[in-house]
């Protein structure tokens, strides 16, 4: 499990060049054209009457291995990564007393099924919003297995506000640190290593959806921290 973040404001995990905080080196480009997944069997995903539901009974009725939540800034490439996971098996609502679009969708790796579920993007947790009202409900109700935050590497301090914020929650978390070729561009090189060291552990995926890099080490990541987890919750036997 993680320990808490050691710090209170972004520490220097940039080495090499660039001067001062990174100045937003533009949206990632959202890709539409995500990588098909390996569906056996034609999985449908879930009706609209099940989107429509109460986020817990959501997660009972579901027939899944794990439950992603994926969460981010706006413009941090979020989208572009729910679609390279889940690549035309989605499916679009509405969040429930909403009129918030709420999209969900399934893959498969490793012979597990995986639903991903799009929360809005938004910059922080503090349910001022409509948008943020629903990813924090989500995330303290809806039970996810682990929450994937995608985090615009050139815009490293800010993005990092929303991670801490969900690791107060104490929420199993995986940073997937996306844009890193913009990051590159502007003279910003990361130490993933010590990223991961200042937010208490927490697995740190670089990536770069636009190009689909990264996405097979995400799924990876996932598979293997959430069993981490559940190694560390589960009691040892009585003898």
């Amino acid at each position: 499990m993680y320990s808490s973040p050691r710090w209170s404001r972004c520490p220097s995990f940039y080495i090499g060049g660039g001067a001062g905080a990174a100045g937003g080196a533009g949206a990632d480009q959202e890709a539409g054209d995500g990588e098909e997944a390996d569906l056996q069997g034609g999985e449908r995903c879930h009706s609209m009457a099940l989107i429509r539901c109460d986020p817990v009974e959501m997660m009972m009725r579901r027939n899944t291995d794990l439950t992603i939540a994926l969460a981010g800034n706006p413009n941090a490439g979020k989208t572009t990564v729910f679609n390279r996971l889940t690549g035309s098996r989605q499916h679009t609502g509405n969040w429930p007393g909403k009129t918030i679009e709420r999209k969900s969708g399934r893959y498969k790796h490793a012979g597990m099924l995986i639903e991903v579920v799009d929360l809005p993007g938004t910059y922080s947790l503090a349910a001022y919003s409509e948008e943020e009202i629903v990813a924090r409900d989500f995330l303290l109700e809806g039970q996810p297995d682990v929450v994937v935050v995608v985090v615009d590497a050139s815009n490293l301090e800010r993005n990092l506000y929303l991670v801490v914020q969900i690791l107060e929650l104490q929420l199993p978390v995986l940073v997937a640190l996306n844009m890193t070729d913009m990051a590159e561009t502007i003279g910003f090189e990361i130490d993933t290593d010590n990223l991961s060291d200042g937010l208490g552990g927490v697995p740190v995926i670089r990536m770069v959806a636009a190009r689909g890099r990264g996405i097979e080490e995400l799924k990876e990541a996932i598979l293997l921290y959430t069993k981490q987890q559940s190694k560390e919750r589960t009691p040892d036997p009585i003898v």
